[in-house]
């Protein structure tokens, strides 16, 4: 905004009048050569239209599994990553366990009746899970009635 309070049309307006002035008897041939020089420019550039199509992209395929792998093979790949994201999950609730263990004591510290807490949060947490399973007994009864709507 600082940049707009400096601009004053009134300067730029008096120095060309003082340019025009001093340029002589030619100045309007060099005024219309000037303004045919700029809009020849000007129109040329705007009539080009050089649309290059974009280069294809070259694409590099790495894989990680070995391509002649039999079916034996993927199922115990299968079963090995199924077990490892076990044992993730596992450790995860472990350490989450431990999380709610170091807030119960903190909670029984500051005189806070835990399990009141988590009676009340176990309590909220069943009534949202007998929500969803309205929600979803909803759902495939419309879908089932949908089903034969348009069997019919």
């Amino acid at each position: 905004m600082g940049f707009i309070r400096n601009v004053n049309p009134v300067g730029a307006i008096e120095d060309f009048r003082q340019v025009y002035k001093v340029a002589g008897k030619n100045r309007w041939r060099f005024m219309a050569l000037a303004a045919a020089i700029t809009f020849t420019l000007f129109g040329t550039m705007a009539q080009e239209r050089a649309m290059i199509p974009p280069e294809r992209p070259e694409i590099e395929i790495i894989s990680t599994l070995a391509p002649g792998r039999t079916d034996a093979e993927i199922v115990a790949s299968n079963i090995a990553n199924q077990e490892r994201k076990d044992r993730l999950v596992a450790e995860q609730a472990a350490r989450n366990e431990e999380v709610k263990e170091i807030y119960r004591s903190l909670g029984r510290m500051s005189g806070i009746d835990v399990d009141a807490v988590e009676a009340e949060a176990e309590a909220e947490r069943a009534r949202v899970e007998a929500q969803r399973a309205e929600a979803r007994r909803i759902l495939a009864q419309r879908q089932a009635e949908a089903y034969e709507q348009i069997e019919e």
